[in-house]
């Protein structure tokens, strides 16, 4: 048995200068492409700072959540505490008669980043903010959230109370991915909650409105925290998720939130480079009724191409064969390699697509004879 390498194609010379880096002023940044799994651009990615109201998307997991198992519903009514009605910034200007609707309390809380409804949602669910803290770390570090504690359910500035760019980015992929039905509420451009507070009806992500595919999904800005987003934007079939944090103007957030959407879209070109269910590469079997399986990725593959790439991607197929049978479909059986100019290299699991049986003895000992031929030609060639 010996590694063999089949190259598969190289291809994609394209014009011009590669993908140029993003430049941000942003204290910390991180930029993903979903469909690929590709990480665009990082900047002090994993550095925890104070998040300010990005870690009410916690708050909404968590509500969320609760929504899903059945624990709450769209129309459930939450009782509204003294501690609820006190808090001060961003609100929902709630008081003690209120009881407003888990519905009500989402709109609030997305669009007019109510700190009043997250204490709401946060006694409503566990008791007391303190509980629901703990259990929002405890959530968070379970959904890959390494970086990050809570110590209140709204944002409110507190030491101890941190969060990572990379970590807000995994937190809306989750939000994403986990509750479709649910997502369509970042998108919302206002809410009024009865008459209160019409001037605070407008959700604050600056891209909403632009055309650009925003959809989402919350904003956040204290002294200490500076001005943040975690965004997330569709175009076409991709979708860019990202997180900046520690500007120093709403305006600067904007700017810089724009930059990156058009950035994001406009500098990488996504292609199939493999179809789903199509066969990557024929390995040899050894001992078996066929001589040949096919090897496919689970998936398919797409991959970004920065603009301009100078070289062609390659993509090169790695087994150890011949492939002794039996073989059943969907065993793993190798890698395929891939590597993109400006890019690196990434690698994904290939499988047989179909089974192969042991070959009868007839069959077994053509297979030796042969082999021992090979052998004894080799042999002589040396």
């Amino acid at each position: 048995m010996r590694a063999l390498t089949f190259r598969i194609f190289a291809f994609l010379t394209l014009l011009a200068l590669p993908a140029k880096a993003f430049d941000t002023n942003a204290t910390a940044a991180w930029v993903y492409d979903v469909a690929t799994g590709t990480v665009l651009m990082e900047k002090n990615a994993d550095e925890a700072l104070p998040p300010a109201s990005m870690s009410k998307l916690m708050t909404v997991y968590m509500l969320f959540e609760a929504l899903k198992e059945g624990r709450v519903q769209m129309d459930t009514r939450l009782p509204v505490s003294t501690k609820a009605r006190q808090m001060q910034g961003s609100t929902m200007f709630l008081n003690e008669t209120d009881r407003p609707t888990v519905e009500e309390l989402i709109k609030g809380i997305v669009v007019l980043s109510g700190n009043d409804a997250c204490v709401v949602v946060a006694e409503g669910l566990s008791g007391t903010e303190e509980a629901f803290s703990r259990q929002m770390t405890e959530r968070g570090q379970a959904l890959g959230l390494t970086h990050s504690v809570f110590k209140n359910a709204s944002g409110w500035p507190d030491p101890g109370h941190q969060m990572t760019a990379r970590d807000l980015g995994v937190l809306a992929q989750h939000l994403i991915a986990d509750f479709p039905e649910f997502y369509h509420f970042f998108s919302l451009e206002e809410f009024r909650y009865g008459d209160r507070a019409p001037s605070n009806r407008h959700n604050r992500n600056p891209l909403l409105q632009l055309g650009i595919g925003a959809d989402g999904l919350k904003t956040g800005h204290t002294a200490e925290a500076g001005f943040g987003l975690v965004g997330s934007a569709m175009q076409g079939d991709r979708r860019v998720i990202f997180v900046v944090m520690g500007l120093a103007s709403d305006k600067a957030r904007a700017e810089e939130a724009e930059r990156i959407v058009n950035w994001a879209f406009r500098q990488f070109t996504m292609r199939t480079i493999v179809p789903q269910g199509e066969a990557v590469a024929q390995a040899p079997v050894w001992l078996g009724k066929q001589g040949r399986v096919a090897l496919t990725t689970r998936d398919g593959v797409r991959v970004l191409i920065p603009a301009g790439a100078q070289s062609g991607v390659k993509a090169e197929a790695v087994f150890s064969g011949p492939i002794p049978a039996p073989i059943t479909a969907g065993d793993r059986l190798g890698e395929l390699i891939i590597t993109i100019p400006g890019t690196g290299e990434s690698r994904m699991p290939l499988f047989a697509m179909t089974d192969v049986e042991k070959s009868g003895i007839l069959g077994r000992l053509q297979s030796a004879a042969m082999r021992l031929g090979q052998r004894a030609l080799n042999a002589a060639g040396t």
